[in-house]
C-alpha cells in the first residue's frame, strides 16, 4: 500500500504555485494557445465552446486548492494510476480511430466532457452508497471537502459507466456519430482504465477482499480501510464477530485465532453473543461501539455468550491487517483480459454494437463473482447482493436485450465506416 506518494506545496520560495499563482497563468495561456490554434484550423465553435467548460472547470479547481488542501496538495498513488490508465485508454482510441478512419480531433474534443461526466457519476455513486458511514458528519464545509478528495480513492467504476454513457451519448449525436459504432471502438479502452484504477485501489487499500490463509493474501498496515474494518469485527481481541446464517443478524463468534486469549479461553467458532461489555449485543453496531470503546480506553472486552459464559478478553493491537484476497489484482487481471479480447474481437465484428455487446455479458459476470469474494459492500434491497452484484445483474439483462436487437432488427450496412462518415 502506498496511499500517498507525495505532496505538491503551495507555495516555491514565497511563489504561490496555487490559487492565483504561478499553475493558474501556465494554465490561462496554455488554454488561449490551445483556442488560438482552433481559430487558426478553422474548427467548428461548438469545438471550441466544448474545451471552454473543462478549461474553466481546472482554472476553479487550482485556484481551490489551498482551501482544500492548505498542508500542500497530496499526489496519492489512485490518483496518478487514475490518470495514468486515462492515458493508456485514450491513447489506444486514438490507435483504433485512425485505422477506421476517424479524425482522432473528434475523439479529443468529446475526451475531456465523457472523462468529466465519467468521474461525477463515479463519485456521486460512491457519496451515495457510503453516504451514511463515510460523508454524514459534521457541517455542510466537511460534507463538501470529504466529497471533493476523490484522489484519495472512491470513485465506483459502475458510476463512471453511468456518467460517461450520459455524456458519450449526447456528444456522439452532436457530432453525427453512430453510437454503437463508436461504443464498440472505446469498449477495449473502458477495460484498459479499469485495469489501472484496480492497481490504484490497491495502492489506496481499498475494494479489498475477505480474509484468507492462501501465500498470496495480502496485508495492510495501521489506519488503511482493511485494518480499522478488522478492528470492527473484533481482531484486536484475537476473534471475528459477524453475522450467521439462519440467526436474523444477531452477532456471533466467525472465526478465532490460533494464538489469541479467545481461543486459550475455550471461544469455539459459531458461539452466539448474548451481551458485550455489559451491553445486549442486538446487532453489529452495538458490537462496534463496544470494541473500539475498550480498544479506546485500552481495557479487556467483557464478552457474554448465548451460553451463559463471559470471558475477559485483553486488547492486542496488531501491526498490520489479517492477510486478506488481493481482490484489486483480480479485478486488474480481469479487466486487461477483457481489453485483450475486446481489442482481438474488434475486427471480426459483424455488426455494430457486438463488441460493447459482448463486454456487457462477460463483465457483469466477472464483477458478480468477485463481488462475492470482496466484503467491503454490504447487501442492499433485501436481495442479498451487493449494489454493484445487483447492478451487474441489470446490465447482463441489457445485455441480453441488446443481442436480441442485434440478431432479429434488419440492416443494410452491419458495420459503420466511419471514413465515410459526415
Amino acid at each position: 500500500m502506498c496511499s500517498e506518494l507525495f505532496r505538491i506545496p503551495i507555495e516555491l520560495n514565497g511563489w504561490p504555485l496555487f490559487g492565483w499563482g504561478i499553475l493558474l497563468a501556465i494554465w490561462v495561456i496554455v488554454g488561449v494557445t490551445v483556442a488560438i490554434y482552433l481559430l487558426r484550423k478553422q474548427r467548428p465553435a461548438g469545438e471550441l465552446a466544448g474545451y471552454l467548460p473543462g478549461w474553466l472547470l481546472g482554472g476553479a479547481v487550482l485556484v481551490l486548492v489551498p482551501r482544500l488542501f492548505p498542508a500542500g496538495l497530496p499526489i496519492r498513488g489512485y490518483g496518478v494510476m487514475f490518470l495514468l490508465g486515462s492515458i493508456v485508454a485514450m491513447a489506444l482510441v486514438l490507435r483504433r480511430a485512425r485505422q477506421v478512419g476517424l479524425d482522432p480531433e473528434v475523439i479529443l474534443s468529446m475526451a475531456f466532457g465523457v472523462f468529466v461526466s465519467g468521474l461525477v457519476g463515479a463519485r456521486l455513486f460512491f457519496v451515495i452508497e457510503y453516504w451514511a458511514s463515510r460523508f454524514d458528519r459534521g457541517n455542510w464545509r466537511a460534507h463538501l471537502v470529504e466529497v471533493f478528495k476523490f484522489t484519495e480513492g472512491g470513485l465506483v467504476f459502475y458510476g463512471s459507466i453511468i456518467g460517461g454513457t450520459f455524456a458519450f451519448v449526447l456528444l456522439a449525436r452532436k457530432h453525427k456519430l453512430p453510437v454503437l459504432a463508436f461504443a464498440d471502438l472505446v469498449a477495449p479502452s473502458l477495460m484498459v482504465g479499469l485495469a489501472f484504477g484496480r492497481i490504484g485501489c490497491l495502492l489506496n487499500g481499498c475494494c479489498y477482499g475477505g480474509q484468507t490463509d492462501h501465500p498470496w493474501g495480502v496485508t495492510f498496515p495501521r489506519d488503511s480501510i482493511p485494518y480499522v474494518d478488522q478492528l470492527g469485527q473484533g481482531s484486536a481481541f484475537g476473534i471475528r464477530i459477524g453475522s450467521l446464517p439462519g440467526e436474523n443478524g444477531r452477532p456471533s463468534i466467525l472465526k478465532v485465532d490460533d494464538d489469541s486469549a479467545a481461543a486459550q479461553a475455550g471461544i469455539e467458532p459459531g458461539s452466539l453473543l448474548r451481551a458485550i461489555n455489559g451491553r445486549d449485543a442486538l446487532d453489529m453496531e452495538v458490537v462496534q461501539q463496544s470494541l473500539f470503546e475498550s480498544m479506546e480506553r485500552d481495557r479487556p472486552l467483557e464478552v457474554t455468550l448465548d451460553s451463559g459464559e463471559t470471558y475477559m478478553l485483553p486488547v492486542r493491537r496488531l501491526p498490520r491487517s489479517r492477510p486478506v484476497h488481493p481482490t484489486q489484482l483480480y479485478s486488474s487481471i480481469n479487466a486487461a483480459l477483457l481489453a485483450w479480447l475486446l481489442w482481438s474481437f474488434y475486427p471480426f465484428r459483424r455488426r455494430d454494437g457486438q463488441v460493447i455487446g459482448l463486454l456487457l455479458v462477460l463483465y457483469p459476470i466477472s464483477r458478480f463473482l468477485l463481488e462475492i469474494i470482496r466484503v467491503d459492500e454490504s447487501a442492499v434491497f433485501g436481495t442479498g447482493l451487493s449494489i454493484s452484484q445487483n447492478i451487474s445483474l441489470l446490465l447482463l439483462l441489457g445485455a441480453v436485450l441488446l443481442w436480441g436487437w442485434l440478431r432479429f432488427s434488419p440492416t443494410d450496412k452491419p458495420r459503420h465506416d466511419f471514413a465515410l462518415s459526415p
